[in-house]
């Protein structure tokens, strides 16, 4: 028995490898490209929004980020997450729909939607306790 089969939680979700997406993530292809050939990659989602809120465009960040975040919820519940308990920073796969979620938190706060901001940052922290930190959230 793991401790996660006990009664402190549920097992962590592992959203399934993308490998020919995350190379084109990984050597710098355009997200809007990514995004046009796998449209369910969280991760060009999370590139996009980060770009926006770079150039000073917290409302397309927030869309992009939003989109990336809710493909990512379905990639989630697809792998067996009940709507709580770890996702871990520390698997690359799970780092796009981390990454979406940590911009629309950003987004949120430029736009002045505080609740959307806190609610972002408190599942950030949930799902991994590490990911604010290596996201800049901390």
């Amino acid at each position: 028995m793991s401790l996660n089969d006990n009664l402190l939680g549920p097992d962590p979700t592992l959203l399934p490898d993308r490998p020919e997406a995350q190379a084109a993530a990984d050597a710098g292809t355009d997200p809007a490209k990514i995004v046009r050939a796998y449209p369910d990659f969280s991760e060009a989602w999370a590139l996009l929004a980060e770009r926006a809120l770079q150039s000073g465009d917290p409302v397309a960040g927030y869309a992009y980020a939003r989109t990336g975040y809710h493909r990512g919820l379905d990639q989630l519940r697809r792998a067996g997450w009940k709507g709580f308990g770890p996702v871990p920073w520390s698997h690359r796969p799970n780092q796009g729909f981390l990454r979406a979620l940590a911009a629309l938190a950003r987004a949120a706060d430029e736009i002045g939607e505080t609740d959307e901001h806190e609610r972002c940052r408190k599942f950030l922290a949930d799902s991994d306790p590490a990911a604010p930190a290596a996201l800049g959230l901390a």
